[in-house]
């Protein structure tokens, strides 16, 4: 009994599965029944579900929205100095334009209530626009004494020029034709029909000397080049090679030869060996032989020639020296010139105490390898290159 009142209600409840399939079958038929909101008219627009109000016509605002099927909006004309151009259901009309005759315009036609004012430019003036919408009045442009005019200024187009006759344009000017060319063909004979004839032949010679000259231009590059590469190795084989002196038999002879580091310093010294053991005291990997100390004076002013005064702050600001320093030397030096140089000076003072001190007037090469690389830092390779050849510093 008990288990067939459990059958019982169980079957009391469908299968989940058939309500599913009922769903599937159902919803896709709503769809294609007919929407029971209505649509409105083209010119109608609907402010709640199921009501219809019209627009008001150009001219006109809305003053009252109508509240049920079959009752129409209520409408009023613009006021004075307000229009509407289009059908609408606007509360609020629009203001006239006024015409400016500060900005060159004038009053083609006055406002009414359903069309805006309409301004037009001066005589003598066109209408530029600066996008979509807005514009300005320009004064017409005015043809050059080499030119005559194409297309007249009109209300909504400015002038347009062409040069006259015998004359073709430069950029922005005209300038008179010196020879036959596309844009200088008035007065020009007819082209010869004849494919043998002296026009090819010139032609044709034109071309050659102009490919020889391009040709001679190229390798003139190349030998400037090559020179260049051939005295700047010759140079450093130069430095790097040790100086001597003639030797003769006697054992007492001896060759002077110039030793050098890369910690060169103001104890650095000239080392006097015997040539018999020369190359068995030289260390290994010996660097290129550089003058151990450089004539201040006269390292700054190369540097001043070099470099541009707009970029000498920049390049002392980079080696050091502050900005109150850079400002006193202006104040204390002028021109321009001396208080640059001031304001080097300073930096090597400044680095060749910091450094041990040396002789007066006096800067050590290390400090020049810092100067080089101030400068290829700030992009003047160039200047950096011209330094090294004038100090034979490679």
């Amino acid at each position: 009994m008990e288990e067939a009142g459990h059958r019982g209600r169980r079957n009391k409840n469908p299968p989940v599965g058939t309500i599913l399939l009922l769903m599937c079958m159902v919803v896709p038929t709503l769809a294609y029944l007919p929407s029971s909101e209505s649509t409105c008219p083209t010119d109608d627009y609907s402010p709640a579900k199921g009501i219809c109000c019209n627009k008001c016509l150009p001219g006109n605002k809305l003053v009252e929205v109508c509240n049920a099927t079959g009752h129409r909006s209520k409408c009023a004309p613009c006021p004075t100095g307000q229009f509407m151009d289009k059908i609408n259901y606007s509360t609020r009309c629009r203001a006239c334009s006024v015409c400016k005759a500060t900005k060159n315009e004038k009053t083609l036609k006055k406002c009414e209530k359903d069309q805006n004012t309409i301004c037009q430019c001066y005589d003598g003036h066109y209408r530029s626009y600066i996008d979509s919408v807005t514009y300005e009045c320009r004064k017409c442009a005015q043809c050059g004494p080499d030119e005559k005019e194409k297309q007249n200024c009109t209300n909504l187009t400015n002038t347009v020029c062409e040069c006259k006759e015998n004359y073709y344009r430069v950029k922005k000017t005209c300038e008179p034709c010196k020879s036959c060319t596309s844009e200088c063909n008035h007065g020009c004979p007819l082209p010869s029909l004849n494919p043998n004839g002296n026009d090819r032949g010139e032609q044709f010679f034109t071309n050659i000397i102009a490919g020889v000259v391009a040709v001679a231009l190229v390798l003139l590059a190349l030998v400037a080049l090559i020179t260049h590469v051939v005295t700047k190795r010759s140079i450093k084989k130069k430095w790097a090679q040790p100086s001597s002196q003639p030797t003769d038999d006697s054992p007492d002879s001896s060759e002077v030869v110039l030793i050098c580091s890369e910690g060169c310093s103001d104890n650095s010294s000239v080392e006097v060996t015997p040539n018999s053991s020369v190359s068995d005291q030289l260390p290994p990997n010996l660097p290129d032989c550089v003058p151990l100390e450089i004539e201040t004076s006269d390292l700054i002013y190369s540097v001043l020639d070099l470099v541009s005064a707009l970029q000498v702050k920049q390049l002392v600001r980079t080696l050091g020296v502050r900005d109150t320093e850079i400002e006193q030397a202006e104040l204390d030096h002028r021109p321009c010139r001396e208080a640059h140089y001031q304001m080097l000076r300073l930096w090597a003072e400044r680095v060749s105490r910091a450094d041990g001190g040396g002789q007066s007037g006096m800067l050590h090469w290390p400090l020049l390898q810092e100067l080089l690389d101030k400068l290829r830092t700030m992009r003047l390779g160039g200047v950096a290159e011209e330094l090294e050849t004038k100090y034979s510093f490679q």
